[in-house]
């Protein structure tokens, strides 16, 4: 990518030199290029990942199978999220906890490139870890380049941060799917590990551009703490080892003993984290009644998850399986429906934007609320959608590509609606006490959605059964209308956050 960097002066003491990135602090340049190196692995991986696992060149799993390794990693890459801002916070401080998670990814994809089983799931924990780690705090480095909150060019940094995103993840299973399908699947896990090479690399190298602030470990750990940490964690990891001993060593051990504890967990530390929230004793009734309404926001928010990250997955298997993957008579790989997601985010984002600032001059943007239950209602109306061609297939006939990346067009609306929404409710809803912990709170979301579909692939459930797919699609629907039903109510809880 081209340099856009300029000669513009910068605000006194703004970090970085007198050049800047886009009219921006010159750091931001290389933490955009840090989280589109990094968006690049982990979402070139992610494309093959479902289908390296059905191949019968690959792990030559059932589909359940795979559905429920892709949605259990998934899941996990979320929840990493808040232990990753903790250790930021507490230990490394956000710049040192990037870097090692930039080692620890790229070492991720370079374990998954082994043809080896063992090693492969090795592989997804460490880029689970790894994402997890860096998640959290590269957002916080955006942050800290702005003179606080009120930087007039704060939100512009996050935009042009979050096209980074966008583009590495559009680019990946364009480059990486296509070496991965056509060439060697092992071939495309180490490109990722060479792109987030590349991202690491230059983050270490333009690191001198950020704000000093990101080197500074904000809340230390205490000797003590440190000491009642490790013990802890000591406990629980010999707990596991030995657990684990005993399974494998009694020849019952299968895949499940380890998805099924992790998708539990999925859905278990979610519900505890918001009760333990809700029931602190410290909040005001104010703050108490916006926890109320958050949780309605929490719970269609897994909904939506749970429904929108089957398309790397259910419906990526499906495509692979059961769809014509042409146009105009021109094959394409299957991974390259990943790539229609991101393209379209970031065609239709400015629009979004625009449209809700035309709609509230007049007076009319709709409320958040009505927001998020059209996003419910719209990925609900996707797998209606998806019915179609799933007919198609039971049918004994391949469906069109066009199927699917309509899907993904409705399903990309309905994010749009949800997920921007998403976060900037839960900045404003969040309690003081939990104000620096509530965005990891929202990655939580996802959490619970993706085990959800895990826990369902477990049990056995076909997900690209019709039946499945038309009672997702209502539960969605009816989830939106409820919403929309009790808006009221929960504006009234929202109190004066609109």
């Amino acid at each position: 990518m081209a340099s856009s960097l300029t000669k513009d002066s910068v605000t006194p003491g703004t970090p970085g030199s007198e050049k800047t990135f886009f009219g921006h602090p010159r750091g931001l340049a290389t933490l955009f290029m840090t989280e589109m190196w990094e968006r690049f692995s982990y979402y070139g991986m992610r494309a093959l990942l479902p289908l390296y696992l059905v191949a019968p060149g690959g792990l030559h799993l059932d589909a359940a199978t795979a559905t429920a390794i892709y949605s259990v990693y998934v899941s996990l890459v979320y929840l990493l999220a808040m232990p990753g801002g903790w250790f930021g916070d507490r230990v490394w401080g956000p710049r040192k906890t990037v870097a090692v998670a930039g080692a620890v990814i790229m070492l991720g994809h370079l374990t998954l490139a082994l043809p080896s089983s063992g090693t492969f799931f090795a592989g997804l924990g460490l880029v689970a870890i790894g994402s997890g780690l860096l998640k959290a705090n590269i957002s916080t480095m955006v942050g800290h380049l702005y003179d606080g909150p009120d930087d007039p060019r704060r939100d512009g940094g996050f935009t042009v941060f979050y096209m980074g995103i966008n583009l590495g993840a559009f680019a990946a299973p364009l480059i990486i799917g296509t070496i991965g399908e056509s060439v060697d699947w092992h071939l495309g896990f180490a490109l990722a590990a060479l792109g987030m090479g590349l991202g690491l690399a230059q983050f270490l190298i333009g690191s001198r551009h950020l704000a000093e602030r990101s080197s500074v470990v904000p809340t230390p750990l205490s000797a003590a703490e440190k000491s009642t940490t490790l013990r802890k964690a000591a406990v629980w990891a010999g707990i596991a080892v030995v657990f684990y001993a005993v399974v494998g060593f009694s020849g019952s051990y299968t895949l499940n003993w380890i998805l099924v504890p992790l998708t539990l967990l999925g859905v278990i530390i979610p519900t505890m984290v918001l009760v333990r929230i809700k029931r602190d004793k410290d909040l005001d009734r104010t703050e108490q009644k916006s926890m109320s309404a958050y949780i309605w926001f929490f719970v269609a928010a897994a909904v939506f998850w749970m429904i929108y990250d089957q398309g790397g997955s259910t419906l990526s298997i499906f495509a692979d399986s059961s769809a014509d993957n042409s146009v105009l008579g021109w094959e394409f790989p299957v991974s390259w429906y990943q790539s229609v997601n991101p393209v379209l985010i970031m065609a239709l984002a400015p629009v979004f934007a625009w449209f809700w600032l035309a709609l509230n001059r007049r007076g009319k943007e709709p409320s958040t609320v009505v927001k998020f239950a059209s996003g419910l209602v719209l990925v609900g109306m996707s797998f209606f959608l998806f019915l179609a061609p799933l007919s198609i297939a039971e049918g004994g006939h391949k469906a069109a590509a066009m199927w699917l990346v309509a899907i993904y067009f409705v399903q990309t609306v309905g994010e749009l609606m949800v997920s921007p929404v998403g976060l900037s409710v839960t900045t404003k809803m969040a309690p003081a006490k939990y104000a620096s912990q509530m965005m990891g709170v929202w990655f939580l979301a996802v959490t619970a959605g993706d085990a959800t579909t895990g826990l369902l692939s477990i049990g056995g459930v076909d997900l690209n059964k019709t039946g499945v797919v038309a009672l997702e699609a209502t539960l969605a629907v009816v989830a939106g209308v409820a919403v929309w039903m009790y808006r009221k109510r929960v504006k009234e809880l929202m109190g004066g956050v609109h």
